[in-house]
Parts: C-alpha cells; sequence; structure tokens
C-alpha cells in the first residue's frame, strides 16, 4: 500500500484518532480511552472518547504554546519533528503526572490524569506550565544508534 493512500483510508476511518498515540506506540504512555488497530501491517490508535480527545486537543494545544521558547519552534500549530512531538507528548504527561502529585504511573491512564488535573486545578489553563516545561525540556528520547 502506498504512503497516500495509507494516509487516507487512516483519516477516513474514524476521524478520532489519539492525539498521544505516538507516546502510546513507543510505550512510554497508555490510555483508558485507547483503542488500538492494525492497517497495512501498522499499528494505529484511536479515540473511544470524543470528550476525552477534546481534552487531550486542549492540552496538547496549550503545551505546544507554552513550549515555544523551549523547543524552539517558530510555529506551535504547524508540523513538528517526530522527537520534539515525543517530548511535547511524553514530558508534557510526566510533568503533568509531577505537577498533579501523582506518581508516574499515572501516565498509565492519560484520560484519568488530565481529568484528576482539570479537578485539582479548575481547568487546563490553570495548569503549573512552569513546572511542566521542565520535564518537557529534560525529556530525552531513545538515544541514536550509531551507524558503526
Amino acid at each position: 500500500m502506498d504512503q497516500d493512500a495509507y494516509r487516507k483510508i487512516y483519516r477516513d476511518m474514524d476521524g478520532r484518532i489519539c492525539l498521544f498515540e505516538k507516546s502510546i506506540l513507543a510505550r512510554q504512555s497508555n490510555c483508558s480511552q485507547a483503542s488500538r488497530f492494525f492497517l497495512a501491517e501498522r499499528e494505529g490508535v484511536h479515540c473511544r472518547s470524543d470528550q476525552g480527545q477534546r481534552r487531550c486537543e486542549e492540552l496538547l494545544q496549550l503545551l505546544r504554546q507554552h513550549t515555544r521558547f523551549t523547543l524552539k519552534s517558530a510555529n506551535p500549530s504547524g508540523a513538528m519533528p517526530h522527537a520534539k512531538v515525543m517530548r511535547i507528548q511524553v514530558g508534557g504527561l510526566q510533568g503533568l503526572a509531577l505537577a498533579s502529585g501523582t506518581e508516574k504511573s499515572a501516565l498509565e491512564d492519560i484520560f484519568t490524569l488530565i481529568d484528576s488535573a482539570i479537578t485539582q486545578f479548575e481547568s487546563l489553563d490553570q495548569l503549573p506550565f512552569q513546572e511542566i516545561i521542565k520535564q518537557v525540556a529534560a525529556y530525552r528520547g531513545r538515544p541514536r544508534r550509531s551507524s558503526s
């Protein structure tokens, strides 16, 4: 299957693509609302919750805005390299868990983590982004393998 056909089928499946898909597929986090599927020998993740997807979208937009300087991103709404997306997703979730006073095991359910953060801070706009950004800046993905 060529790449364009794959992307079209993938987008047309149900429109609720998991916004934390990269971190879930990298086994860095998980979510009770995530539903895995396989398409053309590739794994993907969809969200089973409209409310959950809206919350994740709001959180990711806020993280992208607040980490613009840290990640040296001129356009927070544009496409980003995989490594920066992973830093935002995994580092952002780790920072959110830390700021919420929960353990890193909270990354086992993104939906519950975001829900408890909203309960604690009243809204996602009120999150302590200075603390969260520190975790985004500190996150390092897998080290590159040498080509030798």
